[in-house]
């Protein structure tokens, strides 16, 4: 196996549309969905989708995929 490469994809939180919001700059992709779990799960697909084009270089299994996410706090109900 090849040395891990991490790309990272950066979230936040769109509470009017009621989704996550992501994308990556090594990719290029963007993507959007209601959780982090489904956001992940679209990027890694975009991610192997283009992954040929865009690094061709890089071993496809050693492709690690991070999501830094930003949502504004809320206060917790009294």
């Amino acid at each position: 196996m090849s040395k891990p490469v991490i790309f990272t994809i950066s979230a936040v939180w769109d509470a009017e549309a009621a989704v996550w919001s992501g994308a990556c700059d090594e990719i290029p992709a963007a993507a959007d969905a209601p959780t982090l779990d489904e956001l992940l799960d679209k990027a890694s697909q975009i991610a192997m989708d283009l992954l040929p084009d865009n690094h061709p270089e890089i071993d496809p299994a050693s492709l690690y995929l991070q999501i830094t996410a930003l949502r504004e706090a809320e206060r917790a109900a009294a």
